[in-house]
């Protein structure tokens, strides 16, 4: 009876030990598989807004600033008045010009009555030929004369115009460089304020030279060149617009050319000088085979990945990698579609490994009740992991009971819960 309950002890224990062999052999993986989609590809940079028009407003004549017409900051019109300039040295100046005009004017008139007579009477022969030669010369000296005057009411009339300083475009007015009352020049270096064009607006950015061609390509296509804009910090989305112009050269310094992207900026949410993400659609890649990234490997033998065959046994499968963005890459050889490749857990695997696939940590069960095989528990607090035990939480909720006993286990939200 002794040795057939120590024989049925043995059987027992080699079952159980190869029970947890078994189970220890398995190791726990997350795999994906390989799907088919079309594959946008992007270029990103980092861009600085820029007004396509900036202008300093300036006086164009001298004299003192009478009004300032726009507050600091305000939105203006095309043609709108900005400032105004005391105007009564600059009509005094028309009306001068003007009487001088006039007053040439009538001699001309005199001097052509004086040709029209002399010429008569050279044709009776009643007057010399060089006194209607010299009358003529006269006329012709009062005619440059009257043009001269009429080219100064015109320079006159334009500087009493330049007293009224208006908006060359719609745009924000800047703060105010100088206050109505003091003296303005037209040489003043800051002028009297700043008007920056918003809508639309720019972007400058760089791209390498080895992305020119596939840019420059569909650029000279007459296609569009979507770019989209995006935050620095935050990645909130700022505006959608497209490329407007490529530079006609590569900088020597860096290897990138420059680009222009313009945007409608109909929110004003672009501001001159701010520093943004910018992201170029330059293709599409129709029909890819799109992995996670995670799931390309890198060793001696070049890029690889696991692959998950039968038994759920895994195997190394060299891989070509194409473009990669948003966590995810282009395979263009190696894999097909609907293979599944280990994307968590790659660590521990070589080739030939037996794993256990589990499902992504964003869908495991959270809900409460009893610890088996994944975490248990409310959301405040809750059972340990399946083998460490349950406790009970601080927050929401009673621990759940572990399956089996084992080391003291830390509750998600809650204290550390002992094992039974």
């Amino acid at each position: 009876m002794l040795v057939a309950l120590l024989l049925i002890w043995r059987a027992q224990s080699g079952s159980a030990a190869k029970a947890r062999a078994g189970a220890k052999g398995a190791i726990p993986v997350v795999a994906d598989s390989v799907r088919v989609r079309d594959f946008p590809v992007h270029l990103a940079a980092l861009g600085t807004v820029t007004a396509l028009r900036t202008v300093t407003v300036r006086s164009r004549v001298d004299g003192q600033l009478i009004s300032v017409n726009f507050k600091e900051g305000q939105i203006v019109k095309a043609g709108q008045l900005l400032a105004v300039i005391d105007s009564q040295p600059f009509e005094a100046q028309v009306q001068q010009v003007q009487a001088q005009l006039a007053r040439d004017s009538a001699q001309l008139d005199n001097a052509r009555i004086d040709l029209d007579r002399y010429q008569h009477l050279l044709d009776l022969d009643s007057a010399p030929k060089q006194q209607v030669d010299t009358q003529n010369a006269l006329v012709r000296q009062y005619e440059a004369q009257v043009r001269l005057d009429q080219a100064a009411v015109k320079s006159a009339t334009l500087q009493l115009g330049y007293t009224h300083i208006t908006a060359e475009f719609a745009g924000r007015v800047g703060l105010r460089a100088v206050d109505a009352g003091n003296i303005v020049h037209a040489a003043d270096p800051g002028g009297i304020t700043v008007i920056t064009q918003l809508e639309p607006i720019s972007v400058l950015f760089s791209i390498p030279q080895s992305s020119l061609p596939d840019l420059l390509q569909r650029f000279r296509s007459g296609e569009p060149l979507p770019v989209s804009l995006s935050s620095g910090d935050t990645q909130t989305p700022l505006g959608s617009g497209r490329v407007a112009a490529i530079d006609n050269e590569i900088d020597p310094t860096t290897g990138t050319v420059k680009v222009r992207a313009e945007f409608p900026n109909s929110d004003q949410t672009l501001f001159p000088n701010q520093f943004v993400n910018v992201s170029v659609l330059v293709r599409r890649i129709p029909g890819a085979l799109v992995v996670p990234s995670a799931a390309v490997q890198r060793g001696s033998v070049g890029t690889f990945t696991y692959a998950v065959g039968s038994g759920d046994t895994v195997h190394v499968r060299q891989v070509t990698v194409g473009p990669t963005e948003n966590d995810f890459a282009v395979i263009t050889d190696g894999l097909e579609a609907g293979d599944r490749v280990i994307v968590d857990g790659v660590d521990r695997l070589r080739d030939g490994a037996t794993v256990k696939i589990q499902p992504p940590a964003s869908q495991r069960n959270f809900a409460g009740g009893k610890g088996h095989g994944h975490w248990a528990g409310a959301a405040g607090g809750g059972g340990a992991q399946s083998g460490a035990g349950g406790g009970a939480g601080t927050k929401g909720g009673s621990g759940g009971n572990g399956a089996h006993r084992g080391k003291p286990g830390r509750v998600p939200g809650g204290q550390e819960a002992p094992g039974n």
